[in-house]
């Protein structure tokens, strides 16, 4: 896909439907109306927009406890979601699924997965199936650098390059696994090391910048596509609130001062100044994209809190052992 205007405004926009629909879910969490843990993207949305801009509906994803984010930057709606996080009949999984859960097969989401490195193998089975049936579509499975640590992954990453499947692993290293820093739990510095004990590639990539992330993506994607099996993608990148919820600052595991730099890089702020310099994208017609996506985000919400709790009786409907 080239990377033109057209492209760009695509990416930005995905980037803002993210943080606008994370930071008011966030305030709907502070607030009480939505039930249960809340794990929010906002600060590694150029990863999520940078590759969901390269995958259609055919192309599979697995994401995380964090995978708001990932849903939305792939076409996901806003009054769906919301109606998931508030527990309501009209949730994409009807209520039954909550934040950390949400799947979606029209869209190509398998799910995220509240269980840590849950997803890389659940995404091999879908490669194995592009494959198979000789498809022209690629299996992405996103997951943190503490998932790095799992059995799960190097299961994964193993059959996945032994068959030479069509799969991008995309590490977002977001420097904590949960609130232990990545210096405390690995001997690394760079996951993306790890690729080369399963002979395929290894990159690493700024995860803050949105086109280093679509270029990185777009190399990866049509290596998996020409049939040379999968690659390792490491962002480097950061959640700018806590591990669950939306403390940002005073938290124990981290400083003040290293959030405040991480936010001097702000994903959103660097691309919609890289549009501007490139005439792309002008600060009022950024201003326009804010507002259209914050009103979308407020009919979510409304939708959501209208729409019905979810009748007792169906709580064995779509259930699969």
């Amino acid at each position: 896909m080239e990377l033109n205007n057209e492209t760009l405004l695509d990416i930005h926009r995905r980037m803002v439907r993210i943080r606008t629909f994370e930071t008011e879910a966030g305030r709907l969490a502070e607030a009480g109306k939505i039930p249960g843990a809340l794990h929010l993207y906002v600060g590694q949305e150029a990863v999520a927009s940078g590759i969901m801009s390269h995958l259609s509906n055919e192309d599979w994803i697995t994401s995380t406890h964090r995978g708001h984010g990932h849903l939305i930057a792939k076409g996901g709606e806003f009054g769906k979601m919301f109606a998931e996080l508030f527990g309501r009949a009209t949730g994409y999984c009807k209520g039954k699924g909550g934040s950390m859960h949400i799947s979606n097969m029209e869209l190509g989401m398998l799910g995220a997965n509240g269980i840590v490195g849950a997803g890389p193998p659940i995404a091999v089975g879908a490669a194995f199936s592009i494959k198979y049936r000789n498809t022209q579509n690629v299996a992405v499975t996103f997951f943190g650098d503490g998932a790095s640590n799992e059995g799960s992954f190097h299961e994964a990453a193993n059959m996945a390059a032994l068959y030479k499947l069509p799969m991008l692993f995309v590490c977002e290293n977001n420097g904590y696994g949960e609130y232990t820093p990545q210096a405390n739990h690995q001997a690394i510095v760079d996951v993306a090391d790890r690729a080369a004990g399963y002979g395929m590639p290894g990159v690493v990539v700024d995860g803050m910048d949105a086109v280093a992330v679509y270029e990185a993506a777009d190399a990866a994607i049509e290596r998996a596509k020409a049939g040379d099996g999968p690659s390792l993608l490491e962002c480097k990148t950061y959640r700018f609130f806590d591990h669950v919820g939306v403390r940002g600052m005073g938290l124990s595991y981290r400083t003040d001062e290293e959030l405040a730099e991480w936010q001097k890089r702000d994903p959103i702020h660097m691309f919609e100044s890289r549009l501007a310099e490139l005439d792309v994208l002008t600060k009022d017609a950024a201003v326009k994209v804010h507002e259209k996506v914050l009103a979308d985000v407020q009919a979510g919400i409304e939708f959501a809190e209208s729409s019905p709790m979810p009748d007792p009786a169906t709580l064995l409907e779509d259930v699969y052992a």
